[in-house]
């Protein structure tokens, strides 16, 4: 660690003491170089005789993989091989089917398309196959008209973005495209789709280097918790499997268990990803500029900046804002990001990530340098916003200013 983050280094221990924390780990670059780089706790918070949380231990990540598979149609219209303007259509013919014909690939990008939820909810087994998820996304008809509103798409959205991606790169599935373009050139510990030779190691006895964390229980409440009524509203929608709140999140019953090898090896763009927080904070940091400590190579090409000026403006620039259809707060989003504001707060007001449902976080701050990685095993009920990672993003203010 750097010398002047021991305020970050002290939040991260209070979270363990505080906040319920069991697992997780923490890792922040600035300006390309990384200065927090901690860890620590349990692998397991349901078995007491799990390996510790080791340096490079990954994790599902939730809706935090949001995040590292906007990248992959950023770079692809960079590159110019796709338009985001474009109707989806145009690469996905049997999509423009019950008044889709209209839905741009920005809106999916954005939550714009109407698509949170669909008519049935999909069995694990189904979720599974990308042919099913697919079908069924073609064939359905939109909650709303498609782009006049936005409402956040949980599942979906990596559905739609994983459809469309196969079709827009000539077969090459989203996770395999951001495994070759994206992790392999800048050493990411982080898949879409978690490939059967890591698994295999992690599951090797003795291996720690990728433990495979199982889900725990929600914690009960801690002293210093902060702790928020939701309102009305919300409490209502979630308690009604009918509202398009609960049906966006239940668009997959049971709910898959996120610790199957098979759901961590599926290619589900929102919400299977597997990284470290070390992983996180390097992507976003590459896409805001270069990293590592040699700083003076070639950017894409050498994987040492992801975005151009251009993309980077693109990509967070608000697309959306004001009441979510879905998740009842006003949110904003860019194209593919969440951006700072009271539903998601970042580090300021230029900071654009995604958080994942349970506390995992990343996120980068163009105007400050910083990106941040937070990763954790211990899943408090908290969809965007939660204290163990805001804890951090204020030690951070406090030392960066």
């Amino acid at each position: 660690m750097a010398d002047g983050y021991e305020p970050v280094r002290d939040a991260f221990v209070r979270n363990f003491e505080e906040l319920g924390e069991a697992g997780a780990a923490v890792a922040v670059h600035r300006d390309g170089r990384k200065v927090v780089d901690l860890w620590g706790g349990t692998t397991d918070p349901r078995d007491a005789t799990a390996p510790p949380w080791e340096r490079d231990t990954a994790v599902v990540v939730r809706s935090a993989t949001k995040g590292l598979a906007a990248a992959v149609p950023h770079l692809l219209h960079q590159r110019g091989q796709l338009d985001l303007d474009a109707p989806v259509g145009t690469y996905w013919p049997e999509f423009k089917a019950n008044g889709k014909e209209r839905v741009l690939v920005r809106h999916l990008l954005a939550h714009r398309a109407g698509l949170p939820a669909l008519d049935t909810s999909l069995t694990p087994e189904q979720l599974l196959d990308g042919a099913h998820t697919a079908r069924a996304l073609a064939a359905q008809a939109p909650e709303w008209t498609p782009g006049t509103a936005h409402g956040y798409h949980p599942h979906t959205y990596g559905w739609l973005l994983s459809a469309l991606m196969r079709r827009a790169t000539g077969g090459r599935g989203l996770g395999r495209w951001f495994a070759d373009e994206i992790a392999r050139p800048l050493g990411l510990d982080a898949w879409i789709g978690l490939p059967d030779a890591v698994a295999a190691a992690a599951a090797a006895p003795g291996s720690a280097r990728i433990a495979r964390v199982a889900e725990g229980a929600a914690p009960p409440p801690a002293r210093g918790a902060v702790r928020t009524r939701p309102k009305r509203a919300v409490l209502d929608a979630w308690a009604d499997p009918g509202s398009l709140t609960r049906r966006a999140f239940d668009v997959v019953l049971p709910h898959p268990d996120e610790n199957d090898p098979a759901y961590r090896a599926a290619e589900l763009p929102a919400s299977s990803g597997v990284a470290t927080a070390r992983a996180l904070s390097r992507f976003y940091a590459a896409l805001i500029g270069p990293v590592g400590e040699e700083l003076t190579g070639p950017p894409e090409s050498e994987g040492r900046r992801l975005f151009t000026p251009a993309t980077l403006t693109q990509a967070r620039s608000q697309e959306s804002e004001g009441p979510d259809r879905v998740l009842l707060v006003s949110t904003r989003f860019g194209l593919g990001y969440m951006l700072h504001g009271p539903a998601a707060p970042m580090y300021g007001p230029g900071s654009f990530g995604h958080p994942g449902r349970g506390g995992s976080l990343g996120m980068a701050d163009p105007e400050s340098g910083l990106a941040l990685g937070y990763v954790t095993n211990t899943l408090h009920k908290s969809v965007t916003s939660d204290p163990r990672p805001q804890a951090i993003l204020r030690a951070l203010r406090a030392v960066v200013g």
